[in-house]
């Protein structure tokens, strides 16, 4: 009995991720790339709901990249990440909450092999992610609550324009009324 309940333990244990430590608390966020965080949000149509993923700049609050999905594996979320991989660069580091979508080895693996830092959120903690958070809020408010959606493509549609909207004409009080786009921008050039 017991190198059975030893080996099943050991199964688990390989089949169970890493969660990593929050690395954002009493951090400054100072520039562009440092942090990028990400979380998901379901996205209410006439006849169900689609899943919603988006990647974002803390600094500037720029949506980098986003996918929608009627399933909640990690496909999705690993799409979103090399999108915004391959057209923003790297950050120093990557938040994420502890759901499995973030904690499997398809999405941490790109992370670790570019030397990012992964820092996940405390369990039950959503202010570990506030601007993610409060990113859904604007949006559910501002776009996905004012239209019925149809089906996925109506709803990729309104969100593409949302994002579109929010990154380049939506101006932000703690960004000094600029857009997240402009900010990010100018951001990377005072970097570089």
């Amino acid at each position: 009995m017991k190198n059975t309940r030893t080996r099943y333990t050991a199964e688990f244990k390989a089949k169970v991720a890493l969660a990593y430590p929050y690395l954002l608390r009493g951090l400054a966020i100072c520039r562009a790339n440092q942090v990028w965080a990400t979380d998901i949000t379901y996205i209410p149509m006439k006849d169900g709901f689609v899943y919603l993923v988006a990647i974002m700049d803390w600094y500037s609050r720029r949506v980098l990249s986003w996918r929608l999905s009627n399933t909640l594996d990690s496909n999705f979320c690993v799409d979103a990440l090399e999108e915004a991989l391959s057209r923003f660069g790297q950050p120093e580091i990557f938040n994420t909450d502890q759901g499995a979508q973030f904690t499997a080895e398809a999405f941490t693996q790109p992370l670790r092999d570019r030397g990012i830092a992964i820092s996940m959120d405390g369990k039950g903690r959503c202010l570990d992610n506030v601007f993610v958070e409060r990113l859904w809020r604007s949006l559910k408010y501002e776009e996905v609550y004012l239209h019925a959606y149809g089906n996925v493509q109506d709803a990729r549609a309104g969100i593409g324009r949302y994002f579109a909207f929010y990154n380049s004409e939506r101006p932000h009080q703690a960004l000094g009324y600029q857009t997240p786009g402009a900010f990010y921008r100018g951001a990377r050039a005072r970097a570089a």
